[in-house]
């Protein structure tokens, strides 16, 4: 496995804010809504905190240095380069962890999220 440089300090202010609201936004609202709802609520207190944040960023399959079109989705993207994925679900299946991956791997960034509310 290749060996990355520490994260730069600006990239893990934005990753601490990020983890921070996501508690504040689970902790007013708690489970069982949809996943619309928690990424509105998540991106409004981003924002409330200084943050910038994109929807549905494309993310493009680049193949021999070809870019395909926008192969997959990014549900958001914080100060350009922090993903996030947020996922409201009955049950947390491996494949969610494999496609904040797969956006980290085609975008080049190095930090993401995946955040999870269970709909019990």
């Amino acid at each position: 496995m290749a060996e990355h440089a520490p994260l730069p300090d600006s990239v893990n202010v934005v990753g601490r804010a990020i983890y921070d609201a996501a508690f504040e936004v689970h902790r007013h609202l708690g489970p069982g809504l949809l996943e619309s709802v928690y990424k509105i609520c998540l991106a409004e207190e981003l924002v409330r905190r200084g943050y910038s944040v994109r929807f549905e960023v494309a993310v493009p399959v680049v193949y021999k240095e070809t870019k395909l079109g926008a192969g997959f989705r990014i549900d958001m993207l914080v100060n350009e380069v922090v993903v996030i994925e947020i996922k409201a679900v009955d049950v947390i299946h491996p494949v969610f962890e494999s496609q904040l991956l797969t956006y980290l791997k085609l975008g080049g960034f190095r930090l993401g999220y995946l955040s999870i509310s269970m709909c019990r």
